[in-house]
C-alpha cells in the first residue's frame, strides 16, 4: 500500500477552529485512503472533526499529514494546496 508524507503549516490566524477542521474533513472525505494528522505527539484521523479540534493547532502550527491507500499521494497534495489557500477561508 502506498504511503505518503508531507508536512504544511497554519497559516489561518485563528488556526485550526471550526471552519477550516470543517474543510479539511470535507476534503479528505474524497478519498479512500486512511489520513492522519499529527501535531505535538497527538495523532487524529483527517476525517474527523472533532479530532482536527482536539490538536488546538494556531496559527503557525507545523502539522505532519500521513496518508496510505490507493489514492493517498493525491490526497496529501488536496490537503496541502488547502492548507495554502487558508482552508478556502477569507476574513
Amino acid at each position: 500500500m502506498a504511503k505518503h508524507k508531507a508536512m504544511f503549516v497554519v497559516l489561518n490566524d485563528k488556526g485550526l477552529h471550526t471552519r477550516p477542521s470543517t474543510e479539511l474533513v470535507k476534503c479528505a472525505g474524497n478519498f479512500e485512503a486512511e489520513i492522519f494528522l499529527t501535531y505535538r505527539n497527538y495523532e487524529v484521523n483527517a476525517k474527523s472533526i472533532l479530532g482536527i479540534l482536539m490538536l488546538a493547532a494556531e496559527k503557525g502550527a507545523k502539522i505532519a499529514i500521513e496518508a496510505e491507500g490507493v489514492d493517498a499521494e493525491e490526497a496529501v497534495t488536496a490537503i496541502l494546496k488547502l492548507a495554502q489557500d487558508g482552508f478556502n477561508i477569507k476574513y
